[in-house]
């Protein structure tokens, strides 16, 4: 997405958290050095369903999302470490799922780890969960943390995503002088 010069686009971002159980989603409006959230909340999935049951629900829903808000990039949290190979199995299942959705609408997906998630929201690329969720609250001037975690977590990659579109900005800028 180009801007030429002097004009400033308000972007739509759309954060992911992803699971099959409970994917959470984030979707946060960025002008400058402004953040608003538009929504949150998470897809929940029946444990009594099959697997590509969750699935088809998961992308109709993620669908339906990106028809409602149509935002300009989606960011997800990339599996950067697991300790059950189950439950990385299913995490990536749900990526591979954001990724189609994305895909499906010319939108960018990008791809964030935990450390680069936690850096650009608390300024600390090892901090606590807890430590994320107080500052997602803080940049987005909530009255609450946001509730469920999953949630938090998605609106956390989606700050991640604004802060490193802006540095791209910059940067753009920067190498054409």
């Amino acid at each position: 997405m180009a801007l030429t010069d002097g004009e400033i686009k308000n972007l739509i971002i759309l954060g992911i958290d992803p699971g099959t159980a409970s994917l959470g989603y984030g979707l946060i409006e960025a002008q400058k050095n402004d953040l608003r959230l538009v929504a949150f909340g998470c897809l929940k999935t029946g444990k009594d369903l099959a697997a590509s049951l969750r699935l088809r629900f998961l992308f109709r829903e993620l669908t339906k999302l990106i028809k409602k808000h149509k935002p300009d990039s989606l960011a997800t949290e990339q599996l950067f470490f697991f300790k059950n190979m189950k439950t990385a199995i299913r995490v990536s299942q749900s990526q591979g799922i954001v990724m189609l959705a994305g895909a499906n609408f010319d939108i960018p997906v990008l791809e964030y780890t935990p450390l680069q998630v936690k850096q650009a929201v608390t300024g600390y690329g090892l901090a606590q969960k807890q430590q994320v969720q107080k500052m997602v609250k803080v940049i987005l001037r909530l009255e609450e943390i946001p509730k469920p975690d999953d949630a938090a977590d998605a609106l956390a990659v989606a700050i991640c995503n604004a802060h490193c579109q802006k540095f791209l900005k910059i940067t753009q800028t920067l190498d054409r002088v």
